[in-house]
C-alpha cells in the first residue's frame, strides 16, 4: 500500500517533469524566434547588378547642381516603388543632362518609403536608410543606382542588409562607416524627416515631385518635365 512518502515522492517526479516540458517548450520558442530573425542574415546575397557609372555634376550628398539655380527639383521616391524606377531609368538623366549640367536645375532626391507600410521587414526603410549612409560619403547618386538597378519586384528581399552591405562593397564604400552609419538611428531620423516633409506638402504617392514648390506627380516623359521646368524658367 503506498505511503505518504509515496505520494510525495511522485508528486515531485511529475512537477520535475512538468518544469522540464515547460523548459523545452520555452527553449524551443526561443530557438524559433532566433531562427526568424536570424534568417536573412543567413540567406545568400544573390547576385548584385552594378550598373555603368554615370557622370553626376557637382553632387552633394542626395543633391545635384547649382543651389543657386533658378529651378528646384525635389523627388519624393521609393526605392521599391516600380514607377520611381521608371523614372530613374528612362527620365532622369535628361533632366541633369539638359537642365542640371547647364545649372539651370538644382535637384534634391528625398526619402518617401510607403511601399513597405505592411511589411514587417521595411525594404523600403533600410534602403533609404542605406542610401543616407552612402551620402555620408558622397556616394548617394551612384547607391541610389545600384539600388534601382536590383529593384526586382515589393517585399520580396532585395533590400535585405546583406544585400545592401553587398552593393555598398561593390561600390568600394568605407564599409566601417557604412555598418556604422546604417546601425545608428541617425540615417532612419533622416528618413523620417523626409517621409514628414511629404506628408507635409501633400504628398501620398511615389514618385512625386516639388517643382519650385509646385506639385508634379508621377514618373511621367522628359517632355512633360521639360515643359514645367521651362515655364519655371520663363518667369524667373
Amino acid at each position: 500500500m503506498p505511503t505518504r512518502a509515496d505520494f510525495r515522492e511522485r508528486r515531485a517526479q511529475r512537477r520535475r517533469r512538468e518544469r522540464l516540458t515547460y523548459a523545452l517548450i520555452i527553449g524551443g520558442l526561443i530557438l524559433l524566434v532566433a531562427f526568424v530573425v536570424l534568417l536573412p542574415s543567413l540567406a545568400p546575397v544573390g547576385d548584385i547588378t552594378l550598373p555603368a557609372a554615370y557622370d553626376y555634376p557637382s553632387p552633394d550628398d542626395h543633391a545635384l547642381g547649382d543651389p543657386d539655380a533658378p529651378v528646384v527639383i525635389e523627388e519624393y521616391s521609393d526605392f521599391q516603388c516600380p514607377f520611381c524606377r521608371r523614372f530613374h531609368d528612362e527620365t532622369f538623366a535628361q533632366i541633369v543632362d539638359a537642365y542640371v549640367r547647364t545649372g539651370q536645375v538644382y535637384f534634391v532626391y528625398r526619402h518617401f518609403p510607403i511601399v513597405d507600410r505592411n511589411d514587417p521587414a521595411q525594404e523600403s526603410h533600410a534602403a533609404a536608410a542605406a542610401a543616407i549612409c552612402a551620402g555620408r560619403q558622397n556616394r548617394f547618386w551612384d547607391y541610389q543606382d545600384v539600388l534601382f538597378a536590383n529593384q526586382n519586384g515589393e517585399n520580396i528581399g532585395d533590400y535585405t542588409e546583406r544585400r545592401l552591405q553587398a552593393m555598398a562593397e561593390k561600390l568600394g564604400l568605407d564599409m566601417q562607416a557604412f555598418d556604422a552609419c546604417t546601425g545608428s538611428q541617425d540615417a532612419r531620423a533622416a528618413v523620417a524627416a523626409d517621409a514628414l516633409l511629404a506628408t507635409q506638402s501633400g504628398l501620398s504617392s511615389t514618385p512625386s515631385f516639388l517643382i519650385n514648390g509646385k506639385v508634379f506627380q508621377g514618373a511621367q516623359p522628359f517632355e512633360a518635365f521639360q515643359q514645367a521646368i521651362d515655364a519655371e524658367l520663363a518667369g524667373s
